[in-house]
């Protein structure tokens, strides 16, 4: 956050001019607000983050992986895990989470990079470089197992994520049954024998603009899907937009393409989680 005096990272600021009970009826008052708002302004952003609580779990040789919780108001909920774009774990994708809670689901932003957060395209790329494959898929699968058994969860487990996070998403939903899978324009090249083990029905956004995740790759990941049997438990949107159009921090963000792919992506877990 930065104001006349500077500027801090830390998330646990206190709000200016705020008593500790008008902050929290502050970030109560957060819920009521679209996400596309939240996201608009860093300072709501920062404070939505600011909810999760940080939870830790460990891969099966022992090492330490942590995520962010965001917990709904539901005694049982349906979980979400979200995975980050190639920047990392950063408040945007933490907000996102709070904005599920607030939508009755138990919303885990997990962490691929042990904590990076890169602010620029090279250091970006770097951390993204150095994620192992196979660390990240026992990751997942780690968590995933975790949130079925949390107490707090009804045992359904969907998996979403963005570009980098995109893929992911996919590839967990390979790697370990979940009830059901969003992609924001993230890699989706797949063999259908991969894809063959995919549990539930898969959602998948992307940008006719996009140069990279584009109509060559996503008509092949649909007729791999058809070949492994599972076209009708996919649905793609196209929109006329670029790469990264869902993310408001960005220039090639679209607000109206951006909100008509969230509405459609609470529609989707609403129908296959709740």
């Amino acid at each position: 956050m930065c104001d006349l005096d500077g500027c801090t990272t830390n998330q646990d600021w206190p709000l200016p001019g705020l008593d500790d009970n008008k902050r929290r009826l502050f970030l109560k008052g957060l819920g009521s607000l679209p996400l596309a708002t939240v996201l608009a302004y860093p300072v709501l952003t920062q404070a939505a983050a600011g909810r999760l609580e940080a939870v830790s779990t460990a891969l099966p040789e022992g090492t330490s992986v942590s995520a962010a919780l965001a917990r709904p108001d539901a005694t049982k909920a349906p979980a979400v895990i979200l995975i980050h774009e190639w920047w990392g774990l950063n408040d945007q994708i933490k907000s996102v989470a709070a904005d599920l809670a607030d939508a009755g689901y138990l919303a885990l932003a997990i962490d691929l990079y042990g904590g990076g957060v890169a602010s620029n395209p090279d250091g970006a790329m770097s951390l993204m470089k150095s994620v192992d494959p196979a660390v990240a898929t026992a990751t997942l699968t780690r968590w995933v197992d975790w949130l079925r058994n949390h107490s707090q969860s009804s045992g359904k487990v969907a998996t979403m994520g963005w570009c980098f996070g995109g893929g992911w998403s996919l590839n967990a939903s390979i790697a370990t049954p979940v009830d059901a899978t969003v992609i924001y324009y993230g890699q989706v090249t797949q063999p259908a024998e991969k894809l063959k083990s995919l549990h539930g029905p898969v959602l998948g956004h992307f940008g006719t603009l996009d140069k990279n995740i584009n109509k060559t790759m996503v008509n092949g990941f649909e007729m791999a899907m058809q070949k492994a049997g599972k076209a009708d438990n996919l649905t793609i949107y196209w929109y006329e937009a670029d790469h990264a159009f869902a993310n408001p921090t960005g220039a090639r963000y679209d607000s109206e393409d951006a909100a008509l792919a969230w509405q459609r992506t609470q529609n989707f877990l609403g129908q296959n989680l709740m």
